[in-house]
């Protein structure tokens, strides 16, 4: 698995594992050219893993949601360390129970003994505990808090971010020779960039000023839909912005996730992460911005019948920006009249729009780009979305 002329990363899963610590450095390697293999103790490739989402929704401590599963495609017993440039190990329960199981202790540490990248973050931690990593000169380490006293204890520098005020400043990871840890999703923008440039990824940009891009959302946005691309707009340098027309900065609004679950002809929605709104509607100005895009799931619905959001897309549509829709997000760009004679990728659900819109829907491209409009059929089309979108903003992503 993988080769010197092309990078790979292992992703250590589990049931229970943090669903955005998982999916969002999966598709951002896929986007990128990097070979990633999912394996998991004790399952071979074809085999899945529970997801769950882990947030803050008004109790003393995080709540725990079943959201997805995660196809392996991998045999756990076939991994060969040497083989690797990286190992990504998610957050989530499934780390307690991997800590107790010999193979995949060794497995952590035949990676750090031959210098490859760690990545860890939230509770995944304890696998170095467990295979005594920190010890080594006392690594430098963060996690969620509650594994400060753990990582001390085993010999471990505790980090912490200083000058923390409230969610928008958690941004920061720590990285200490090849080991990288973060204390959760939330810092995944710099966590990412870290992870690529790691790997020896050179990010640039064609333009002289920072690209900056606008998202669109409302309640049960699509989870994947918005943060993955958030987050990785953010790791290669973008400004980005999160607006939806009745709420204020620092609200959130809740996502929803789609887990076909078998025996069923549609996905069951569930909820997921909830997403910080990032700028207030009546300060944006579209000249600031080179590109909005509108994330899929039910948040669409909602904003085709709010007349501020349709003009927002027209605007930008006036003004020659570019326009980005992820799934069901094209129900909106359909609402603003900007489809009309555009191709774009969709899948049954947004076929019937695209059509009456004007557009081609074509079925048989995951993602499709039409001079300043592009668009992917579904959150699974994240990565070929991923590496269309940042070359329609001029960024190059290269070894």
């Amino acid at each position: 698995m993988g080769s010197a002329a092309q990078k790979s990363a292992l992703i250590l899963c589990g049931d229970y594992m943090e669903a955005y610590e998982t999916v969002v450095p999966l598709y951002v390697l896929q986007a990128f050219g990097v070979c990633v293999y999912c394996v998991s103790p004790g399952r071979v490739s074809g085999d899945r893993c529970v997801m769950a989402a882990h947030d803050f929704l008004g109790h003393e401590l995080y709540t725990e949601l079943v959201v997805d599963h995660l196809t392996l495609n991998a045999n756990f017993d076939d991994v060969i360390p040497e083989n690797y440039d990286a190992i990504i190990i998610p957050g989530g329960r499934f780390t307690e129970l991997l800590s107790a199981d010999e193979k995949c202790v060794n497995l952590v540490a035949k990676f750090a003994g031959a210098k490859k990248l760690i990545f860890t973050s939230c509770h995944s931690q304890i696998m170095l505990m467990a295979a005594g990593i920190l010890a080594d000169g006392g690594l430098k380490c963060t996690a969620f808090e509650s594994l400060k006293p753990l990582i001390e204890l085993s010999g471990g520098a505790w980090w912490q971010q200083p000058g923390i005020q409230s969610v928008f400043d958690i941004t920061d990871c720590v990285k200490d020779g090849n080991l990288v840890s973060a204390i959760g999703w939330p810092t995944h923008g710099h966590w990412i960039r870290v992870l690529l440039e790691s790997l020896g990824m050179k990010i640039s940009s064609l333009k002289e000023k920072q690209s900056s891009v606008l998202f669109l959302i409302g309640d049960y946005v699509e989870d994947y839909g918005i943060n993955v691309p958030f987050r990785t707009l953010q790791a290669l340098g973008c400004k980005v912005d999160a607006v939806t027309p009745n709420k204020k900065r620092g609200q959130t609004c809740v996502t929803a996730v789609y887990d076909l679950e078998e025996g069923r002809q549609l996905p069951v929605e569930k909820h997921g992460h909830n997403f910080f709104v990032t700028a207030e509607w009546d300060d944006v100005c579209v000249d600031d911005y080179d590109c909005v895009v509108i994330p899929g799931g039910r948040s669409p619905e909602l904003l085709v019948m709010n007349e501020k959001a349709i003009a927002l897309v027209n605007k930008f549509a006036e003004k020659g920006k570019l326009l980005a829709a992820v799934g069901q997000g094209k129900w909106l760009l359909a609402a603003a009249g900007v489809l009309k004679g555009r191709r774009c990728a969709s899948s049954y659900g947004m076929k019937v729009t695209v059509k009456v819109a004007g557009g081609e829907a074509v079925e048989s491209e995951g993602c499709v780009a039409d001079g300043k409009l592009v668009t992917a059929a579904s959150a699974s089309d994240l990565p070929e979305f991923l590496s269309a979108l940042s070359s329609a903003l001029d960024l190059s992503v290269a070894f």
